[in-house]
């Protein structure tokens, strides 16, 4: 089992969404899946020209040279990918769009209906990684990913792959503190947990289990005090203004 993360976070190493990633990572490999994390802000991702040559000058190959047919290669090895992004406006950042645009030579031009009778696009390969999406977000509500979510299920149908599992985390803010203190961290570490159960029950199952995917979703804090410390955190943060 290759598990391979697409990081799409403009602060990669730095941000709320890999420490996500990395306990879901950690999770699959010890349950004995080979784990890549790919940080696509370190990437060279130009936009889709939209040009049609990788379905009819060179099909299969964009006729763009930077590092997405790496990373095509590493996406058609993997069996589980896992598309990480925060969320921006109510969807996946600039960069996680680019490298998803950029994704449409895997498929053939030609259109058929799937099960449902509703039109896609033709398989290119036998074979296509199931996916994994995760995201963070700093507003409290899971509410909060009802464009995400949707989103990815339109994508994984037009790309003929599975969404195999959704980890999203509303009110993300307190995972990227150093020192969350005796009210926030044994709930931290508890969520930590629980990502990596995700990470091996994927790994072993390629799906989450009702009882995993519910605790994943539970809202850590009452909204009005979260947004409470939110906004004492964003006052302390900007200057004062005479």
């Amino acid at each position: 089992m290759k598990i391979t993360a697409f990081n799409g976070a403009m602060r990669g190493r730095r941000s709320i969404t890999h420490v996500m990633v990395q306990e879901v990572l950690a999770g699959a490999a010890g349950a004995g899946a080979e784990v890549e994390n790919v940080f696509l802000v370190q990437k060279r991702i130009k936009h889709c020209l939209g040009c049609l040559g990788c379905w009819i000058k060179t099909p299969g190959v964009c006729v763009q040279k930077d590092d997405m047919h790496g990373l095509i290669e590493t996406y058609l090895a993997s069996d589980v990918v896992v598309i990480a992004s925060p969320v921006y406006v109510d969807n996946v950042t600039g960069l996680t769009k680019d490298f998803l645009d950029r994704l449409v030579p895997v498929t053939d031009p030609h259109f058929e209906m799937d099960e449902s009778g509703e039109s896609r696009h033709v398989k290119r390969y036998e074979r296509y990684p199931g996916i994994v999406a995760l995201s963070s977000a700093g507003y409290p509500e899971q509410s909060t990913f009802q464009v995400l979510s949707l989103f990815f299920r339109r994508v994984t149908r037009n790309m003929n792959a599975e969404l195999l599992a959704e980890i999203y985390r509303g009110g993300a803010g307190p995972l990227g503190l150093p020192d969350p203190g005796p009210l926030l961290g044994p709930m931290i570490q508890e969520y930590k947990g629980l990502l990596r159960t995700a990470g091996a029950e994927i790994a072993r199952s390629r799906c989450l289990s009702p009882a995993t995917t519910e605790a994943l979703n539970r809202q850590w804090l009452p909204t009005d005090l979260y947004n409470r410390q939110v906004n004492e955190l964003w006052d302390r943060l900007i200057p004062a203004r005479g």
